[in-house]
């Protein structure tokens, strides 16, 4: 498989190390939290499907192209009109722009969080970094909408709440909610021939006399420390509970099932691309097919400080081939109304294409004040783009929102309360989101 990585060189197997705009009134802030709340409860199973592409996608050659603008910032690319009259997306988003009409682009989220570490966080929980940290900083001051998610809606039939494929994101942990609340990483290639995910097949001998044994003096030891703080950095409760999701998963019929994807018909396969991205797309619903509300794909190498035209070119179009491939499949199965599926990154691109040192083609750099960002599915208004950036692609200018109301979009999306008050490891209380207010035209 593939190793991505970014402009400071971390490479994506290094995660695995890491366990409504002034316009708006708060009454309507708050008709639209009940609604989504009313309608979105976590006795419907919604879910959502986040494909994280690491590094930072271009807006301006992928959903958002400045064709006024000068060449060296519109790039090599043309705009094409999509399915839905007046919005337009680049030429290499030709399968996304026939299905524009089950689609809403948000073309005006930024933040001020420049590199990538910081970005990322603060795409991935809806608070900013609390501190100044590096741009290759694996950082998580505050848990994951992922881990959120697992904490508020809890496992489905022995199958955690929350799996990252093929690997954690950087800011993809639970901090103080706990080891529980991690993501489940599959890091296997589900392209390969008999792919299996590791761990999760039962070991011969496991529900023998002896290993139940264990398993019952394990309990009783774990009582009578019934009193022990239940903090998230316990490496001894941390433990405990990986072992209970590990058993839970090897004995779990929804679990297996989920990860087998040979089962699936083989036009399916075929459909979603024989390659690692279109099978991992395939494997994600099956997850949330199965009752996972939380599956992120970790898509890296959009870091394109050079040779980005040949390399979105090429990369682009194979993304989004699975991405109309993933929302046709859900439509067809009844999925898209109950499942959210988000396209993003930490950033965008600046506008003006540079040359680095040294280097021989052009590229584009870290960009956070202008961010498109995909979203269709689980009542999302389709056929529609969301706010604006300038002529340029320099900065939003209309109906401009910060990563806050999108964690908080999600959060309703998926029953949750944005509103929500959280304890940390020290018993302090934390906002679970710094803006609970909703990008109100996606709601």
């Amino acid at each position: 498989m593939a190793i991505h990585k970014n402009c400071e060189g971390v490479k994506r197997r290094d995660c695995l190390k890491f366990g409504l705009g002034a316009l708006m009134g708060g009454g309507l802030v708050n008709a639209i939290r009940m609604r989504a709340q009313a309608e979105l409860s976590p006795l419907r199973k919604t879910s959502c499907i986040l494909f994280w592409l690491d590094g930072g996608p271009s807006h301006i050659d992928m959903f958002d192209p400045k064709p006024e603008a000068p060449a060296e910032i519109r790039g090599e690319f043309h705009p094409i009109q999509t399915k839905v009259p007046g919005i337009y997306f680049s030429e290499n988003m030709e399968r996304l722009a026939g299905i524009a009409d089950k689609l809403a682009i948000i073309r005006s989220v930024r933040h001020d969080q420049n590199n990538h570490g910081a970005g990322n966080h603060y795409m991935m929980t809806g608070a900013p970094t609390r501190i100044p940290v590096s741009c290759g900083a694996f950082v998580s001051f505050h848990p994951s909408m992922g881990s959120v998610v697992s904490a508020e809606r809890g496992a489905t039939e022995g199958l955690p709440a929350y799996f990252s494929l093929p690997s954690i994101t950087r800011s993809g942990g639970p901090n103080f909610l706990g080891a529980r609340h991690a993501p489940f990483v599959v890091g296997d290639d589900p392209n390969r021939d008999n792919f299996s995910v590791r761990d999760v097949t039962i070991p011969s001998g496991l529900e023998d006399i002896r290993a139940v044994s264990r398993r019952e003096l394990r309990q009783q030891v774990d009582s009578l420390l019934r009193f022990r703080d239940r903090a998230a950095g316990d490496p001894v409760l941390g433990a405990d509970e990986n072992f209970e999701q590990a058993v839970s998963l090897i004995t779990s019929e929804a679990a297996q099932k989920a990860f087998d994807i040979d089962k699936e018909p083989a036009e399916v396969r075929d459909r979603f691309g024989r390659n690692t991205l279109g099978q991992t797309a395939l494997l994600a619903r099956r997850l949330v097919e199965g009752g996972v509300p939380f599956v992120t794909i970790n898509n890296g190498g959009w870091d394109h400080h050079s040779n980005i035209f040949h390399s979105i070119k090429h990369q682009g179009r194979r993304l989004e081939e699975v991405v109309a491939t993933l929302i046709e499949d859900l439509e067809q199965r009844g999925l898209l109304d109950s499942t959210l599926v988000l396209v993003m990154g930490e950033f965008g691109r600046t506008p003006a294409i540079t040359t680095l040192p040294g280097s021989t083609t052009p590229g584009r750099d870290h960009w956070s004040n202008a961010i498109s960002i995909l979203a269709a599915g689980c009542g999302t208004p389709p056929g529609q783009v969301v706010g604006a950036t300038d002529r340029n692609g320099y900065t939003a200018i209309e109906n401009i929102y910060g990563p806050e109301n999108l964690v908080s979009s999600v959060y309703l999306k998926l029953g949750i309360d944005p509103d929500k008050i959280l304890y940390n490891s020290s018993g302090r209380p934390t906002h679970l989101v710094s803006d609970s207010k909703p990008i109100a035209e996606i709601m």
